[in-house]
């Protein structure tokens, strides 16, 4: 798997040559406004000591306040929270949102921790960047390994040093100012990103087949929503392995045996082992879905993708290689740049309405998330024809083209 930083880099490379960028401003771009390291020391249940590394990368301020997840995981290290926070100034700038990219995390695994450990961590974490992010600088929010509790624990941890500030962060519970349809929102973006492609080709999601990788809460949602509007989801997976049903997997039972009951998806008596997690990449069905880590699709696996069609749910799941694999095959790929940016678009009117004090009912959000999501992908096609690209370059010429427009109006020289 290519380092994420490498690949988001060389994909921002490849769109700054079709923007024929000067190359001071490209390497303007590409350097981080800040990164931040700390370290975060708290005592365990047992009373011993534990210390974990927390990062932050601050990208970039030009169009608005920065904005991206914090996320827990054993794997987060800074070049890939670099990666991340580079790629949401894109995302942000593609959504046509008022925000600038940011990202961050700590390094450790939330299953090893218990509730109090994780809160006692997330709290030390806060207090050793309060100073460093704001709700007109830097707005955190979920990400994996993380919820809406977690954004609970930083709003207050926060609000001690700044006084009460709702709009420090998004993703939060409904009781402390969280939007409606936020939950559901990156899984919701997904299938009206699907849905603006498959129009824009002659064809509807009722009727087509999916298969579907990670049912966490994109995949769940983006499962659930495809379900409904009459697509068959053939094929699942998450950590325990793949399943498979030729005639479509009966979503709501699913959700009830995995979601009230606990269960795995490896246990669910409606579909067929098929094996790992991978297996479902090599379904047979007309759109995969990637929604589990980056970098699953590479240059050992791409080759054996049937899908017509792949729609990236999670950050970065296509290795550059198997781009052009992909591409070479004729299929068609939707970028995550564009396709998973319902979150943070439902988390822009999130920030809204805690600055406003006037919350949005659920119907506004998803009417307002649609409309803002079917206006990013007629810009992208817009983009593409103008420099003759596929979508992953048309949508990172829009994004990257935005924020120059917005950095040289604001006085950069070179």
């Amino acid at each position: 798997m290519m380092n994420s930083l490498v690949a988001t880099s060389r994909n921002f490379k490849n769109a700054a040559k079709l923007l024929d960028l000067d190359s001071k401003l490209e390497r303007s771009l590409l350097i981080p406004f800040r990164e931040i390291k700390v370290e975060c020391t708290i005592p365990k249940d047992t009373g011993e000591m534990a210390s974990f590394i927390g990062f932050r990368v601050q990208h970039d301020n030009s169009r608005g306040p920065m904005k991206g997840g914090i996320r827990y995981h054993g794997d987060v290290q800074l070049d890939e929270v670099n990666a991340l926070a580079q790629l949401m100034t894109w995302k942000t700038a593609v959504a046509s949102i008022p925000y600038g990219g940011a990202k961050g995390g700590i390094t450790c695994n939330p299953s090893l921790l218990s509730i109090s450990e994780q809160e006692r961590l997330t709290r030390v974490f806060t207090q050793k960047i309060h100073e460093l992010i704001g709700t007109h600088t830097d707005v955190p929010a979920p990400d994996m390994g993380t919820n809406s509790q977690t954004m609970a624990w930083i709003l207050d941890e926060y609000s001690k040093f700044h006084g009460h500030s709702p709009a420090i962060v998004t993703g939060k519970p409904i009781a402390l100012g969280g939007s409606l349809g936020r939950e559901a929102a990156t899984g919701r973006g997904v299938v009206i990103a699907t849905e603006a492609l498959l129009n824009e080709n002659g064809k509807t999601i009722s009727g087509m087949t999916f298969a579907i990788q990670g049912f966490g809460n994109v995949g769940s949602w983006a499962a659930r929503l495809i379900h409904e509007q009459g697509g068959k989801v053939v094929a699942l997976s998450d950590l325990s392995g793949a399943i498979h049903n030729a005639n479509g997997i009966d979503i709501p039972s699913l959700l009830t045996h995995v979601f009230e009951n606990g269960g795995l998806l490896k246990d669910f008596s409606g579909a067929d082992v098929i094996g790992s997690s991978e297996a479902v990449l090599h379904t047979h069905c007309d759109v995969l879905i990637p929604c589990a880590l980056g970098g699953v699709l590479n240059s050992h696996n791409s080759d054996g993708v049937t899908a017509k069609y792949v729609i990236e749910g999670a950050n970065h799941p296509t290795d550059p290689e198997a781009d052009e694999i992909l591409n070479d095959k004729g299929v068609i790929i939707l970028p995550d740049v564009y396709a998973n940016s319902g979150g943070v678009i439902v988390s822009y009117f999130e920030w809204v309405q805690n600055i406003q004090g006037f919350m949005w009912d659920e119907d506004k959000v998803n009417s307002e998330l649609k409309k803002y999501m079917t206006k990013s992908f007629a810009d992208i096609k817009e983009s593409c024809k103008t420099h003759c690209c596929d979508l992953r370059m048309g949508a990172f010429s829009l994004g990257i083209n935005t924020v120059a427009r917005a950095t040289v109006l604001r006085g950069w020289e070179p």
